[in-house]
């Protein structure tokens, strides 16, 4: 049940057909992180792909994807493989509540799952369903593992549903983590925002920049690009105006 596809960087996906494949947010979080540092952490790895875009694009020069279902780990492997990234991409199979690096992370990125196990729509498949819902961690475990292992001053990124960004901005806090950047994304002008990308500082300071919103869609067919998107398609980063 796995099929390979061409992704974004010229990279090769392989993907299991009956758990999530990559996506819009997994895009979105990739180009949200704005730095140039030398070891990246990756909370709930799936298949590598949000790590081995950072690793492609030079924005880290090595990373440790950390996944808690061993075959989602395996699969991870081989995709470092197939792109050519093994010497620099390494697979963890781990669960995030026990993780302790052998040293300390530059930058720290998840996107994690969004629902509690009792809310949304219950998937039969347990690899969707571990994947959607918090049955290995929540939110608040989720950092307190970015917390054990961002160095001080270090950077957290997460890409997550606004109906939780309470839990989320709160769980940050709890972990010394403070959010700093924040850029909600609506598929179009007149659709509610359905992701929120968060980027915080362990040690930072308080004050928050609300960005401007980020446009998916032109209009609400959701046929072509805005100009903000065609952007981070083509640069794999936001415009400076996001990031700044």
């Amino acid at each position: 049940m796995e099929r390979t596809d061409y992704v974004n960087d010229n990279l090769s996906l392989i993907q299991n057909t009956e758990g999530l494949t990559f996506g819009t947010d997994a895009l979105l979080l990739s180009a949200y992180v704005n730095t140039r540092s030398s070891l990246g952490l990756e909370l709930g790895g799936g298949s590598g792909i949000i790590s081995m875009l950072l690793l492609t694009r030079g924005k880290l020069s090595r990373a440790d994807s950390l996944e808690v279902q061993a075959e989602y780990a395996s699969l991870t492997e081989r995709n470092a493989l197939l792109n050519g990234l093994s010497d620099r991409l390494r697979s963890i199979c781990a669960d995030a509540r026990e993780y302790k690096g052998e040293r300390e992370y530059d930058v720290v990125y998840t996107n994690p799952p969004y629902m509690t196990v009792t809310g949304g729509k219950m998937n039969l498949d347990d690899r969707k369903s571990y994947a959607r819902h918090e049955h290995h961690g929540t939110v608040y475990d989720f950092l307190l593992s970015a917390k054990r292992n961002l160095k001080f001053g270090g950077s957290f990124y997460a890409v997550y549903r606004p109906d939780r960004l309470i839990d989320l901005t709160s769980a940050m806090r709890q972990a010394e983590i403070e959010p700093k950047r924040m850029t909600f994304v609506h598929a179009n002008t007149e659709s509610e925002p359905s992701m929120v990308l968060v980027f915080g500082k362990r040690g930072g300071k308080s004050g928050l920049i609300l960005t401007r919103p980020l446009i998916i869609y032109r209009d609400r067919t959701n046929k072509e690009y805005s100009d903000d998107m065609n952007y981070i398609m083509n640069e794999g980063s936001f415009p400076s105006a996001f990031i700044r």
